[in-house]
């Protein structure tokens, strides 16, 4: 696996090494020991999809509060999302930035998204499905969420969304 630093403290993009041959290719997606050599909590105790109907559909910007923080590993399985993890933890060093990588279901990219960030992706096909490896429970009443466009932290999505629920819509400009 090859393990990248994104401008968000603690935040990676996972990639798999493909070892290729006649048969096809075989590659790690996962290993705890070098999560662990990185600095990242490998621990996974809840997997979650979500399948998207149409290009354009935004989820987000969501997260956990206290005490029911969450690590994500977020990875496409099929099209593609442009997928971001906003730093809303008042004591990192990247407070208040966002980064964002394109997932793929043929680059089978990981963005690992640290507790106390948000997290929120616009599709970029049609019938794409999100792939969440959680490090810890769904807490209902712990659940959060910012508004897409809040200019608190000015995400540069790379399309106008077409579609977005009401909940997300209705989520109001963060306040620390």
């Amino acid at each position: 696996m090859i393990i990248s630093d994104t401008p968000v403290s603690g935040s990676f993009l996972i990639r798999p090494q493909r070892r290729e041959d006649e048969r096809g290719f075989f590659a790690r997606t996962y290993c705890s020991r070098e999560l662990r050599e990185h600095g990242i909590d490998p621990t996974v105790v809840q997997r979650s999809v979500s399948y998207n109907h149409v290009k354009g559909t935004l989820r987000g910007l969501h997260y956990q509060s206290a005490p029911g923080e969450e690590n994500k590993f977020v990875s496409c399985l099929r099209g593609s999302v442009f997928d971001v993890a906003v730093d809303i933890r008042p004591d990192s060093p990247t407070y208040r930035r966002w980064t964002a990588v394109t997932l793929t279901a043929e680059g089978m990219e990981t963005l690992f998204i640290p507790r106390g960030c948000a997290h929120g992706f616009i599709t970029l096909s049609d019938g794409a499905l999100v792939q969440y490896d959680i490090s810890d429970y769904y807490v209902p009443e712990l659940a959060r969420g910012i508004r897409y466009d809040d200019p608190t932290f000015g995400v540069e999505w790379p399309m106008v969304p077409v579609v977005v629920n009401a909940r997300d819509l209705g989520y109001g400009r963060y306040v620390a």
